[in-house]
């Protein structure tokens, strides 16, 4: 293996070994300095003890190795000690030549982090307390010759340097920082082979050549000092990149940070709740659960730091090849798990290294029961929370930024090469999840048609990326509107839930309208479903008849107004119990006392049932969506007919006999039939509006964009932008309509209660007429009448003033309703 060295300036040099010719250049002789070194002596004794291990006496060759000097023996002390402080006081007295020979074994041992006898570690050095990963620092014998001293001083940063690389790689190399910290420091330690085979052959060449000097080693040894200088700048970086006082998240740390994701997605808690619950884990931690300080430096962050070491040192070409070919060995492990995920939608990242995650607390049986698409958005995540959107809201499982450096910690932090590419990356692993959890094998070909291995700067990797995400999309996207029959199914849910004017809603309600004027306590569930399996036998056909069987009968478990008024109201639910508002879990109870008081039309409305994988499309999020729809439409429908009904029992004779002396009578009753027909008109202005140009219009703008959708995530995209937009439109986002329209629904329904009462007036007016003492009681029918009147004219113009405020400053779609509501108004 060629080692990473750059070369000298003159460019002679290119490997960090020496030839056997090299060798035979240094001549010359140091024998007489060797003979000179008296302290080596075979049975040296010290204070009357041998420090020679009695089990290695009958080994010659190991009891006169270098390395052997240099070591401590259990229960002795080094001899290094004692002989490096006695020759200190002597070098001065040491001829130059000597000198240099002693350094130069010095060296030899120093360059590899043993302390020598002239080359001693720094005063303030301590092995307890000081950082391994800041290296050993060495100081040279202030008696040596300035000449060698200058020299000597050039060589020692090397040591330091060493001992930090490999204290960096013993530390790195734990389990628990995962695989790409593992990549680096096998290619550190591959580096590290070449620069300890230099030494050897240096070692080597002082032992047996005749002229080798402290010059020579220099020559030698120079190119490897800025080598191992830049590989100790990168590690420096790395280990200062988290807390150095950071442990590794504890077993304990990891389930509570799991715990609150789950709590946070499911949106269990109350935000009072969460937050002590947080408080709680904080104090048992001693930190913040997500603190990037918590999280070792590890996956994308250590590709991070490698490239943007590359990129500040560009303009050294050595520095460039040195860390591009770290980033290359680093990255293999990370190219591989994302390989894997683009490919088969399997996500094996065991040390939370790669930028995507699983939520695997959510799983295939959520669809069934969230209304936030658990599934789809939070199953598979970006670690740094971003969406195709944009960047998401600070929320839990998501580490705050390191304070050092400004980046996300850990697998987190995605590599700026990987940043323009990170949401094609979890679409193309979502898209295949999905495909994979409906049981269909899924064949690698992108991966087995690439030759040679992808590297994270090969350009071919984010080629490859590019057409994994392309297939992964065309299949998830065949599998939905072909195989899986989305735009039937679509056109169902339209037609049973949107068509108030269809031949499908009208005969239910006419065949279930004895059972929908019962209170919900006393609910049938199952004859409802009866009749309506009954009337979608009748007036279902062709592709509609296919999925006839997914409508549900369901009721719900609030008024349709009082429920969009706390979802819209700002100080409502969404703002919790800190406004004095009650939550749902609070007021549940209240509900359900009150529930049992009403009418099951109040409560009615469709489910439908869907299987995975159109769960992801059609899921409870948008079935509730569907369901606001068909309630707003149904309660104008119910509405219309019993203002019909109204209308026809005043078709009797006493609402069309001719009372020519009672003039007072026949102003009365031409004022009802007056205000019952502008209630009418209103109702009926406002489904038409709702149906024709709302509804249709809409629904055939999502028709065209399905037959050019490109991607699966723009599918769902325009389905849920359709469903909001129809929302908008009918006025049922925005509280400033809501309430003056559901003022006036309440309104027409209780003016339509009363048609009995208004029938028995006229009867009773049309007796006490023909009476001698006339009619006594039309005041109080005047007065009666003229409360409806008041009511549904202050509502009827606070209605209009929103609607045309609204029309003309936010949504324009509503200037036919203008229109529509301005003839009604002249009525009056």
């Amino acid at each position: 293996m060629e080692p990473y060295t750059p070369r000298t300036h003159n460019g002679s040099r290119k490997k960090l070994t020496l030839s056997t010719k090299e060798y035979n250049k240094i001549t010359g002789t140091l024998a007489s300095a060797r003979r000179s070194r008296h302290y080596r002596e075979e049975d040296e004794e010290l204070d009357g003890h041998s420090y020679e291990e009695p089990s290695f006496i009958a080994e010659t060759s190991f009891v006169r190795a270098p390395l052997n000097s240099r070591v401590v023996s259990n229960g002795s002390v080094p001899l290094a000690s004692f002989k490096g402080k006695a020759k200190q006081e002597s070098l001065e007295r040491i001829p130059l030549d000597v000198q240099e020979a002693l350094i130069l074994e010095d060296l030899l041992y120093v360059l590899m982090g043993i302390e020598g006898v002239y080359i001693r570690h720094h005063p303030d050095y301590s092995p307890e307390d000081d950082d391994p990963l800041q290296g050993i620092r060495f100081v040279v014998s202030p008696s040596l010759d300035p000449s060698l001293r200058d020299l000597v001083e050039r060589i020692i940063p090397l040591a330091t340097y060493y001992t930090a690389i490999s204290s960096f790689i013993e530390l790195r190399s734990d389990l628990d920082f995962g695989m790409v910290n593992h990549a680096l420091c096998a290619a550190l330690r591959d580096m590290l082979k070449d620069y300890q085979t230099l030494l050897s052959q240096l070692e080597h060449a002082f032992n047996t050549s005749l002229q080798f000097s402290l010059q020579k080693l220099w020559f030698y040894i120079h190119p490897t000092v800025h080598t191992l200088y830049l590989l100790h700048q990168l590690v420096t970086e790395l280990a200062s990149a988290d807390d150095a006082s950071m442990s590794l998240p504890s077993s304990a740390s990891v389930s509570d940070i799991e715990d609150n994701e789950r709590d946070e997605a499911l949106g269990l808690g109350g935000a009072h709740l969460k937050a002590a619950m947080s408080q709680m884990k904080k104090n048992a931690l001693g930190v913040s659960v997500d603190s990037g300080n918590n999280i070792a430096v590890k996956g994308g962050e250590v590709l991070t730091i490698v490239y943007e070491k590359a990129q500040t040192m560009s303009g050294d070409p050595a520095a460039k090849k040195l860390y591009s070919t770290l980033l290359r060995a680093a990255g293999k492990p990370y190219v591989t798990m994302l390989q894997t995920w683009i490919t088969t939608g399997r996500l094996l990242d065991p040390y939370e290294e790669l930028c995507v995650k699983e939520s695997k607390f959510i799983n295939r049986g959520t669809l069934e029961m969230d209304y936030v698409d658990e599934y789809w958005e939070r199953r598979y995540t970006l670690r740094d929370g971003s969406t195709v959107s944009g960047p998401s809201k600070r929320q839990a499982g998501i580490p705050s930024v390191r304070p050092q450096s400004g980046r996300l910690p850990g697998g987190a932090c995605i590599p700026p090469l990987l940043e323009p590419l990170k949401h094609k990356i979890l679409l193309a692993g979502k898209y295949l999840n999905v495909i994979r959890e409906c049981g269909i094998e899924i064949k690698s070909h992108l991966q087995e048609s690439e030759e040679g291995e992808l590297l994270m700067d090969d350009e071919r990797f984010y080629k490859f990326i590019e057409e994994a995400y392309t297939h992964a999309n065309r299949t998830l996207l065949q599998l939905l509107l072909k195989d899986q029959q989305l735009v039937p199914r679509l056109r169902s849910l339209k037609r049973c839930f949107f068509l108030s004017q269809s031949s499908f809603l009208t005969h239910f309600l006419d065949l279930s309208q004895s059972e929908l004027r019962k209170y919900v306590k006393a609910a049938s569930v199952v004859k409802l479903q009866s009749l309506l399996d009954m009337t979608l036998s009748t007036d279902m056909h062709g592709d509609d008849a296919m999925f006839r069987e997914d409508v549900r009968v369901t009721l719900a478990s609030s008024k349709l107004y009082d429920w969009l008024m706390k979802v819209v109201n700002v100080s409502g639910v969404i703002g919790g119990s800190e406004d004095g508002q009650k939550t749902p879990s609070e007021s549940a109870g209240h509900d359900e006392s009150k529930k049992r008081l009403w009418a099951i039309i109040d409560a009615l409305a469709f489910d439908y049932n869907v299987k995975f994988p159109l769960s992801l499309v059609i899921s409870r999020k948008t079935i509730l969506r569907y369901q606001l729809l068909f309630r707003f439409l149904l309660h104008c429908k119910h509405v219309e007919q019993c203002l019909t009904t109204m209308w026809i029992e005043q078709k009797g004779v006493v609402w069309r006999k001719s009372v020519p002396h009672h003039h007072d009578f026949e102003m009365w009753r031409l004022r009802v039939h007056l205000l019952r027909s502008r209630m009418l008109a209103f109702v009926q202005q406002i489904m038409g509006f709702a149906t024709a140009e709302v509804l249709e219009p809409n629904w055939r703008d999502l028709e065209m964009k399905l037959t050019k959708v490109s991607t699966v995530d723009q599918l769902l995209r325009d389905h849920v932008d359709f469903l909001d937009t129809c929302l908008k439109e009918c006025m049922l986002t925005s509280s400033k309509l809501l309430r003056p329209f559901s003022k006036l629904m309440t309104t027409c329904t209780t003016f339509a209660l009363y048609t009995h009462s208004f029938s028995k007036s006229a009867s009773q007016s049309l007796a006490a007429a023909e009476s001698q003492f006339g009619d006594q009681a039309m005041a109080k029918r005047w007065d009666f009448l003229g409360k409806f009147e008041t009511n549904f004219n202050h509502w009827f113009s606070v209605h209009l003033d929103h609607v045309q405020f609204a029309a003309s400053s936010e949504n324009a779609s509503l200037i036919p309703l203008v229109m529509r509501l301005s003839s009604i108004k002249a009525q009056s």
